[in-house]
């Protein structure tokens, strides 16, 4: 199948003449005649490969082990190689020289951003996704080579990439489809060779491909996710070649397979379970297993319809590479009503457990605990044990959980909020505190959904430590009465700020060696990077990339990418070589930066030392008006009108505008709208009003300017603030 034949339009673009200039930068006609001869010298290696595989009758995976041992001048997968571990041999950029650290260029991402996609970097070539692009780019210069984008028909439109980057293989590039497809292109033009449906037939809608693609042994591997909305999430193989499906694994078990008597026996409900596969995977070759974290059953807060575990749900699943059978699995989250499953990519290193040399996987649950496993048995490397947990009776909820002994989570503990937390707000410290229907409870370090989420971990064997970074929050326990509806207010007030934590973990005694407090919003999903340089790299959602000292978290160096103010969306660093250069290459946004020593493309401005500093918390605005909503409709973000679910919710606990500005005198009008009985009062009893039962409302004059917060007595979770101005 042809680029044309599908309606895509690959757009090639002509590499700039000698000595042209990019981001500062000048390119070397001798580099470039380098590039052009090592390019045909791979040319014939590849040919002479096929005819050896042609004459041998087809050796199935005998192909260059890119993804083994931890990468140098390549950067060959998102995870640097086929453990994840994030992790380069390169050693030019040190603490001692990192002071020498400068942009070498800068190259605009033309028709999109990229936020969550790693790019990986091969002969010369930088690959990365970015808003509907695949973009190839000169890893020395940063100038394009080449660009595809989805074509204008209608089926054609609908094949924007994933967010998370693309997988390579000798000559293809791999890429996952939010239309539940993979295609591949041919890497040095862009053009399409094949394109495989990995989804339901006929397609359904919210079913996706977010995870970049894993190549190995011949065999590209990816995840389908289902976006909540119902469906069952998917492993699946294909031939490297041609596109064809080897294997599938349903996350969900059907009838008469091992684990669906987890889920509910007089319904149906299995078939919409959800546990989509979000995250790129983990291939282990010589134990011949591939390794995948899966996500939450669907729908997410509605444990009722769903009784049981739910397997293999919030699971880490090792699956055989030639047939896709369970090898074994371990389930971090039972019956999940949190939205509390893996939420890392899986990681793989080598350890020493009792002076005996093992083969470990490293898992991260959202909540910031940190599972290590044997990846060839399943067995802990530190033991679990159940502990007792909430319970809701309606949900149905699991009567325990798993929990890692003796290991610390990167999130602060329920000691960091007690004192944080003011009246009337009660704080629970279990992060499986069910979310009941209209009852609330702050909950640390926060529910429905803590927040280590998406960005990969590191693994340095220089240090021993695994590198990790999540968001720590209060949240609210309390779900709608729809289970579908999950839409949460994030207007809170009076809850403490939410903090930004990174974190290093020594993976022998499984404490936290050091960690880092953030202002949450300028943590990002960039996620560690480190180097045999002895140095960890980020991306901050304030627009600076960072560098730490990885043994002691100090850290060591700051580049300003964008104004002061800006707020971006950085994406995970690689690192790779060019002719004897190290380089960091990181996505920020709409832009992509690389970093070399002594490189000439100055920073935008200042670097901020204090993260702190000057900080303001995102919130909305204060809203002129003299009528304030004692409850409001809102508009679940993620309607399914195909399983005919309702799109809207009353939140009726929350305040409209959450934030008021009026003038002094003003009479302003709380009205209640919604189905309960609402006693609105200020925090410190200057005033009340008289309880309003639903559709009544009444009148508070405000005569003194300042900001005020008030809240409802019968709910005493229910804050809002008004600013009076003379």
């Amino acid at each position: 199948m042809d680029s044309r034949s599908a309606g895509f339009a690959p757009s090639p673009l002509n590499r700039p003449p000698s000595g042209a200039r990019l981001g500062g930068q000048k390119v070397s006609a001798m580099w470039r005649v380098w590039i052009e001869m090592y390019k045909l010298q791979r040319g014939l290696v590849a040919a002479i490969a096929v005819l050896v595989v042609a004459l041998t009758g087809g050796l199935h995976g005998q192909v260059p082990d890119d993804g083994r041992g931890y990468p140098a001048e390549d950067w060959p997968l998102v995870g640097g190689n086929w453990s994840n571990s994030r992790y380069s041999t390169l050693t030019d950029i040190t603490i001692d020289t990192v002071d020498r650290l400068g942009g070498a260029w800068v190259t605009r991402l033309e028709g999109g951003a990229s936020s969550r996609a790693t790019p990986v970097v091969k002969d010369g070539v930088l690959y990365l996704t970015a808003g509907a692009n695949v973009f190839a780019i000169d890893a020395g210069t940063g100038d394009p080579v080449w660009r595809w984008q989805p074509g204008t028909s209608e089926d054609a439109a609908r094949m924007v990439p994933s967010w998370q980057g693309v997988g390579l293989s000798d000559d293809l590039v791999f890429v996952g489809l939010r239309s539940a497809q993979v295609m591949a292109l041919r890497q040095d033009t862009g053009e399409l060779v094949w394109v495989e449906s990995v989804g339901s037939v006929p397609y359904q809608a919210g079913e996706t491909v977010t995870t970049a693609p894993m190549y190995a042994q011949g065999t590209v591997f990816v995840g389908l996710a289902n976006g909540d909305t119902g469906g069952q999430g998917r492993i699946i193989a294909l031939d490297a070649t041609t596109g064809e499906q080897r294997w599938t694994f349903f996350v969900v078990p059907r009838p008469g397979e091992f684990g669906h008597e987890t889920w509910p026996q007089d319904s149906n409900t299995w078939e919409l379970g959800g546990g989509g596969v979000w995250l790129v995977g983990t291939v282990d070759p010589e134990l011949g297993m591939v390794y995948f974290s899966t996500g939450n059953p669907v729908p997410m807060f509605g444990g009722e319809i769903r009784a049981g575990d739910n397997l293999f749900t919030a699971s880490v699943l090792a699956l055989d590479i030639e047939t896709g059978e369970r090898r074994w699995h371990y389930q971090v989250v039972r019956h999940d009503v949190w939205d509390a499953d893996i939420a890392t990519p899986l990681l793989l290193y080598e350890t020493e457990v009792d002076g005996e040399s093992r083969k470990a996987l490293a898992a991260m649950r959202a909540d910031g605990y940190l599972f290590l496993f044997d990846r060839e048995t399943g067995e802990p490397l530190a033991p679990i044990e159940e502990r007792p947990v909430p319970q809701d009776a309606y949900q149905r909820t699991a009567a325990t959980q798993p929990f890692p002994v003796g290991v610390e989570s990167i999130l602060p503990d329920c000691s960091f909020w007690r004192d944080r937390v003011p009246p009337p707000f009660e704080l629970n410290c279990s992060g499986f505190t069910p979310p009941s229907v209209n009852q609330h409870t702050v909950v640390a370090p926060g529910v429905p959904i803590p927040r280590v989420r998406v960005t990969p971990m590191s693994f340095s064997p220089q240090t021993g430590y695994i590198y990790a970074q999540g968001r720590a929050m209060v949240g609210r326990a309390r779900r709608f009465e729809d289970p579908w509806h999950w839409h949460i207010d994030d207007n809170e007030l009076t809850l403490p700020e939410a903090v930004g934590i990174i974190a290093a973990v020594d993976t022998q005694t499984s404490q936290i060696v050091w960690k880092h407090e953030v202002p949450a919003a300028l943590l990002g999903t960039s996620g560690p990077l480190t180097t045999a340089g002895g140095l960890m790299f980020r991306g901050s959602a304030g627009g600076q990339v960072e560098a730490y000292d990885a043994r002691s978290g100090a850290r060591a160096w700051t580049f300003r990418t964008s104004g002061a103010g800006a707020r971006v969306r950085p994406g995970p660093a690689a690192a790779y070589e060019l002719d004897g250069q190290q380089f960091i290459a990181i996505p920020m946004s709409g832009e992509l930066w690389a970093f070399t020593l002594d490189g000439d493309v100055p920073p935008r401005g200042e670097p901020v030392l204090d993260p702190w500093e000057d900080y303001e918390p995102p919130r909305p605005a204060p809203r002129a008006t003299s009528e304030i909503e004692t409850a409001t409709v809102i508009e679940s973000p993620t309607p399914n009108l195909a399983l005919g679910l309702r799109s809207y919710g009353m939140d009726e606990h929350g305040f409209n505008p959450v934030r008021a500005l009026v003038t002094a005198g003003a009479r302003v009008r709380f009205v209640n709208n919604g189905e309960l009985a609402h006693t609105i009062a200020a925090r410190d009893g200057a005033w009340s009003t008289t309880t309003l039962e639903p559709a009544m409302s009444a009148f508070v004059t405000f005569g003194e300017p300042g900001t005020f917060l008030y809240h409802c007595t019968d709910h005493p979770w229910a804050i809002g603030e008004i600013t009076v101005e003379p």
